[in-house]
């Protein structure tokens, strides 16, 4: 991955293993996988959780994550505007966009754009005699893609309203005092595993 100018200055501010986790992150590891593989030694997934929150929650690391994000979806020219744009075209497919007036199918170049793009399987069966045919088409799943339509950030539909109690503090972190941080997590959740087994 070829890093701007921008995302250099911000990786130059990271230790190795803060860039590790976050180069295991752009690769579509879970944030405990990355923190594993960037070098964490919790002793359980649940300590390996909170160690990987703590370091994205690092302002530095979360700056130069979110950088590499957003060149991501720049590249990839997907944001959410062209998410629900494509959920929308699919939709709205509508099977008499293929089909003649007498329901036979239409040759696939008279097909319009959109189900050129989304049939995933299209099969021919012919009988012996030459009489019969059969053909099906795979296209894709409407109620699946409604559900998506709704979870849409643009659309809300299931919008889950999640509150948060408690403190939350962001600050900055030396690497000593996050190794620190995260030696008293591991110590803590190793005192209620222990608790646990008594």
């Amino acid at each position: 991955m070829k890093l701007t100018q921008e995302q250099a200055a911000l990786a130059d501010e990271l230790n190795g293993r803060q860039k590790l986790f976050v180069f295991g992150l752009m690769s579509g590891k879970t944030q405990r996988q990355a923190y594993y593989d960037a070098g964490g030694t919790a002793k359980t997934d649940q300590t390996a959780d909170a160690c990987a929150s703590e370091i994205l929650s690092n302002p530095k690391v979360k700056a130069f994550y979110d950088s590499l994000m957003d060149k991501a979806a720049e590249e990839a020219q997907v944001d959410a505007t062209y998410v629900l744009k494509r959920l929308v075209e699919i939709d709205q497919m509508d099977v008499l966009d293929i089909m003649d007036e007498n329901l036979n199918m239409k040759p696939l170049k008279e097909w319009p754009k959109i189900w050129r793009q989304y049939i995933s399987n299209i099969e021919t069966i012919s009988m012996d005699d030459g009489e019969g045919w059969l053909k099906k088409i795979k296209w894709p799943d409407k109620v699946k893609n409604l559900e998506l339509l709704g979870k849409h950030i643009a659309v809300g539909a299931f919008k889950d309203k999640i509150e948060h109690t408690g403190k939350i503090e962001i600050s900055d972190i030396s690497d000593d005092a996050l190794d620190k941080r995260i030696q008293e997590l591991e110590s803590k959740v190793m005192q209620n595993d222990k608790r646990g087994e008594a």
